[in-house]
Formats: structure tokens, sequence, C-alpha cells
């Protein structure tokens, strides 16, 4: 069972599947932080504590691939599991060309999610 040291940034513009899956972790021992936007965590990703993101694909203004992209030009590199209720292999293909730890598709096992997190935690 982690620590709450772990810290999993969890990235979605759902509010309820923000707050699912920030439960299934806690459950699972883990730390949490929440942000309903893209540009939301970029304001934040100098300070935040994470250790892993979790990201939606389809976010608002800014994709889960982009905020990504973005995040990388800047020397911010953390492990990624993508999340998205999408069947398009264009952006699966794209997930997995920046590196992501796991590609998931919504609804998915919460195991497969924390398989992902122990994954991205070597």
């Amino acid at each position: 069972m982690p620590t709450l040291q772990t810290t999993v940034a969890i990235i979605d513009d759902d509010p309820g599947m923000r707050s699912a899956t920030a439960s299934l972790l806690s459950a699972f021992g883990y730390g949490t932080e929440t942000f309903d936007s893209g540009e939301e965590f970029l304001d934040a990703a100098a300070t935040s504590a994470a250790t892993c993101l979790v990201v939606d694909i389809q976010l608002g203004n800014i994709s889960g691939l982009d905020l990504v992209r973005q995040l990388a030009t800047v020397g911010f590199k953390l492990p990624v599991i993508f999340i998205t209720g999408c069947a398009d292999e264009t952006l699966r293909s794209q997930a997995m060309q920046l590196g992501c730890i796991a590609y998931l598709r919504k609804p998915f096992a919460a195991d497969l999610l924390i398989e992902g997190i122990i994954r991205a935690a070597r």
C-alpha cells in the first residue's frame, strides 16, 4: 500500500469523474490533487506534489495531449496515464508517442488505473 507521499494529480473537466477517481485513489492510499482544466494544472504545476498525472484527453480549451506537450517543453516530466471516453486510434497513438504509462477508456476498471500508477512509481 502506498504512503500519502505518493500524490497523483487528476486533471479532468468532468467533476463526477474527477471526484470518483480521487476517491478511488484515496481508498488505495494515494494522495490526490484535482484540477478541472489543463490551464489550472499549468498554473499549479510548479508547486504540485504530484508524482504521476491522470489526464483526460478531452479537456476544455487545451487537450490533455497538448497539456502534456506544454509541460514537456518546460521540463516537467512526470509519468502520465491518459483517460478518455473516445475510441480514437489517432489519439491513442499520439498518447503513446508522448510516452504515457497507460491509456484507459472510460469506464475503466479500477485495477487498471492502480496498475498504471504502480508502473509509474517504478
